[in-house]
């Protein structure tokens, strides 16, 4: 018989009290098996949500979502392995140009990502848009893939944190999706499992984030630094701004020209600043620092890399990408400059066009989505595109259209100068 029961977890948290470290070992072994109910734990991650964990607490609860799975062992890679998070923004396509980018520079990138969900993109959902590339790979396939051209991107395998994979859920639909010791050991337990030698986070902050002020994304950059470090591996975090989409295309296989884009030497300028800067944490956290990963841009390495990736994993780089049947453009109704592009909002019609989802299990559309003509600070006169709008399915137009109805502020004297992209380094 248990020496716990769920409700004296519960109790214990719900009253302000310090978990001990057999309280959680028991309780999120015990929520795996199925021993402790949907309910109860939802309860548990309420009181969390409301009274906070101490760093202690968080630590051991990120190593025992670690144990209740497999840890990867990348030991027979023979080099540097590094990694990036992002906690998830809007046009935020910048695993796809980075992994293979770092690649090129000499690192491996062990890259397992999600899929989006409510306003914010996925990236297996963008990729998914190159015809016969596949998300999930069995762990062979994924070392040897890691071996043998340096990157990958796919799932995680249903062996790695399995009670992260099932918090997750619950954390959706009870509202504890914010609490910053959830999402930190969330994020940390699949990281670390995965068997990165080092990882870098973009941590992000404004509207089209989970994090709005950055005094919050700090605090959970901070406890993701420590909870990294405590367990081996070295890592940083970015602070960066998602007060504005970045850069122009928000969808899905939009997405994937644009960083395409990006890898052929041009895009968007907030992306390529974006992707060097996240590509030398990661090689210095590498021990690459010498590496160029500009230079690996404009000679094509990087190009090189991600046509190699995107094969590996049956993808054809040079097939056609889907594009949408119905459009709708967006036009400024006066002459001005743009003060500001809203993020949400960007993401959320994105989302009602079809290029996102509700539930994890809904399907998303590879072509719908919104492609942006301006961005803060930009002159326009009337008449001039602002945005596109792009769907399959003309019935989605007129609620993706109200919900942008607001998104572009168009103001008569120049815009202010805009947020730094990147607002902080910790670690």
């Amino acid at each position: 018989m248990s020496a716990f029961t769920a409700v004296d977890v519960i109790r214990t948290k719900r009253d302000g009290g310090v978990l001990s470290d057999p309280q959680i070992d028991w309780v999120v072994d015990a929520y795996t098996r199925g021993l402790v109910a949907d309910e109860q734990m939802s309860a548990l991650a309420m009181a969390i949500l409301l009274r906070g964990m101490t760093p202690p607490e968080i630590g051991r609860w990120t190593a025992a979502m670690i144990a209740s799975g497999e840890r990867l062992d990348l030991s027979a890679i023979d080099r540097p392995t590094a990694d990036k998070h992002s906690t998830g923004g809007v046009g935020d396509k910048i695993t796809l140009p980075l992994t293979p980018l770092v690649a090129a520079c000499g690192a491996a990138v062990p890259q397992l990502s999600g899929r989006g969900l409510g306003h914010t993109g996925g990236t297996l959902d963008k990729l998914e848009s190159i015809p016969g590339w596949r998300a999930a790979l069995h762990n062979d396939e994924f070392i040897a893939q890691l071996r043998d051209v340096g990157a990958v991107i796919c799932a995680a395998g249903e062996g790695l944190a399995p009670a992260d994979r099932k918090l997750y859920a619950l954390r959706d639909v009870t509202g504890t999706v914010e609490a910053i010791p959830l999402i930190a050991s969330s994020i940390m337990s699949k990281k670390i499992a995965e068997g990165t030698g080092a990882l870098v986070l973009d941590v992000k902050v404004g509207s089209g984030a989970f994090m709005k002020s950055v005094d919050d994304a700090r605090e959970l950059a901070r406890t993701m630094v420590e909870l990294g470090t405590a367990h081996g591996v070295r890592t940083v975090a970015l602070l960066t701004d998602m007060s504005t989409p970045l850069g122009l295309a928000v969808g899905n296989a939009v997405e994937v020209t644009e960083s395409v884009e990006v890898l052929a030497g041009g895009g968007p300028a907030d992306v390529v600043e974006l992707t060097l800067a996240l590509a030398r944490e990661m090689l210095a956290a590498a021990g690459l620092p010498a590496a160029d990963p500009a230079a690996a841009l404009a000679d094509g390495r990087a190009m090189d890399s991600w046509r190699a990736m995107i094969r590996a994993q049956g993808g054809d780089p040079d097939a056609p990408l889907p594009v949408a049947h119905e459009t709708e453009t967006v036009r400024a109704a006066a002459d001005g400059y743009v003060a500001s592009v809203d993020a949400y909002a960007i993401g959320v019609a994105a989302w009602r066009l079809g290029a996102g989802r509700a539930r994890k299990e809904d399907p998303v559309s590879a072509a719908a989505g919104i492609v942006l003509h301006r961005k803060p600070g930009d002159r326009v006169r009337a008449g001039d595109p602002l945005y596109e709008l792009r769907t399959d399915d003309p019935s989605r137009l007129t609620a993706a259209l109200a919900t942008t109805a607001e998104a572009v502020t168009v103001v008569a004297a120049a815009a202010p100068t805009p947020t730094p992209l990147v607002i902080e380094r910790i670690g």
